[in-house]
């Protein structure tokens, strides 16, 4: 009887053991399936980012007419369709889908790469070659469109990655030369905005000598003083936060409680010369009752009303009932792009919710302007046949390294693609291209 009780003990405590061992194995293997699928969806989300940067910058190709700037793009395409082929490489997925997505990207590499040594070497591009970049750019909008729906259906959860590995949650309804897509999808350029700039060289704001920058030093209280010049008669209450020294323009920075408002602005003042650099009120605005017209006419009215002169709006996002548009310099019909100032307005009533004035302040002086060495026909003629021209004007544009280009500016467009193309006044050189996206949150450029 004590030695059948003995072996009940012991059937009970391996039935424990193995129960407690099933549930860490168990527990184990999750936590290494979770490890995977979060490994898989952030190589998968790369890969959708670089395939989007080649889609544009095909594009970009397709127009170039100058040597030294189409090296350039094509060198581009050949770093990010390479980079595209690592993270594919990490997804694990195998089927023939993924299997001719490799394949294409290799060949965008290659023939890329083939075409910016032939630019390097001083020869232009054939038709042919143009011929071939406008195939593979059609090719890349299939496989873009594939891509960013799947990205939906992942991160929504209608695709798993179990599903996917074993072809169960997805078909392959078309099929090209190059590229096995998925599925015939809406195009939506609007999900990944981490390529897309929020308007023509916004990204050029930051200069280790801020010439717009003018005037002595301030105490915080001659600051508390341009914050009630600012607001007039509408403060009810400033309260001092910090003095932000380490800030990309050193400033005091305030809040305001205005007349008849429960939300209070945030206001930041420059040290130097007591300059307005960021205004800022967060407010829930839950209605649309302004055009983008009636916007624009706003924020350059306040912008006016402020001493912010002679500003052109030029792109503009819109998020949550609220516009943020980008209003650029302009010098006698020269659109200073440097000189850059953003401006958010709610379009339930017009209020502008705040300004940020740092690429204003890094750049604005009074300019000498070269006398143009070419024609505006003859830059022209330096264009790509195919674009159909819709406005041309004098521009500043900036560069990588903090100078300063004069360029005639071009709008055009090929098919439905829209353009803006830079041809320096002195040297007929094509300087740069951006293309204009139209997105459900505003017009941007790339």
């Amino acid at each position: 009887m004590e030695k059948r009780n003995w072996l009940k003990i012991c059937v009970g405590v391996l039935l424990i053991l193995t129960i407690i061992t099933g549930y860490y194995a168990f527990k184990l293997r999750e936590e290494y399936n979770n490890t995977n699928n979060n490994n898989y969806t952030e190589a998968f989300s790369n890969l959708v980012n670089y395939v989007n940067s080649v889609e544009n910058y095909l594009a970009k190709a397709m127009i170039s007419s100058g040597p030294e700037h189409s090296a350039q793009t094509l060198t581009q395409i050949w770093r990010d369709s390479n980079l595209a082929i690592v993270y594919l490489s990490r997804v694990s997925l195998e089927n023939e889908g993924l299997s001719q997505t490799a394949k294409f990207l290799n060949q965008v590499s290659d023939y890329s790469y083939s075409l910016s040594r032939k630019n390097i070497n001083g020869e232009s591009l054939t038709d042919d070659d143009f011929k071939n970049l406008e195939t593979m750019y059609k090719y890349s909008i299939d496989l873009e469109n594939t891509l960013n729906q799947l990205s939906e259906e992942i991160y929504s959860g209608q695709i798993s990655w179990d599903s996917l590995k074993t072809n169960s949650g997805t078909k392959f309804a078309q099929s090209v030369d190059s590229v096995s897509v998925f599925s015939n999808i809406d195009d939506n350029l609007n999900e990944y905005e981490g390529l897309i700039y929020d308007g023509a060289y916004s990204d050029h704001v930051e200069k280790a000598e801020k010439v717009g920058l003018t005037g002595d030093d301030i105490s915080e209280e001659e600051a508390r003083n341009k914050v009630k010049e600012f607001f007039g008669d509408d403060f009810e209450n400033i309260e001092s936060n910090a003095f932000l020294e380490n800030a990309n323009i050193p400033s005091y920075d305030f809040s305001v409680k205005l007349k008849n408002k429960d939300d209070k602005y945030s206001i930041m003042v420059s040290k130097k010369g007591a300059h307005i650099v960021e205004t800022d009120l967060d407010r829930e605005v839950k209605t649309e009752n302004l055009s983008q017209e009636e916007a624009n006419e706003i924020g350059k009215s306040y912008l006016d009303s402020k001493g912010f002169k002679n500003m052109k709006e030029t792109y503009f996002v819109k998020q949550g009932n609220v516009v943020t548009i980008n209003y650029a310099y302009n010098d006698n019909g020269v659109i200073v792009y440097p000189d850059l100032i953003k401006v958010r307005v709610a379009l339930d009533n017009g209020e502008v919710l705040g300004i940020e004035a740092t690429g204003y302040l890094n750049s604005h002086k009074e300019r000498i302007y070269v006398e143009p060495k070419i024609s505006i026909e003859e830059a022209k003629s330096k264009l790509n046949k195919k674009l159909e021209i819709l406005s041309e004007n004098m521009a500043i544009i900036p560069t990588e390294w903090k100078t300063e280009i004069p360029c005639y500016e071009f709008k055009g467009k090929i098919g439905e693609r829209e353009f803006l193309v830079y041809i320096n006044v002195e040297t007929g050189k094509e300087e740069n291209i951006l293309v204009i996206l139209e997105t459900p949150g505003g017009t941007l450029t790339i």
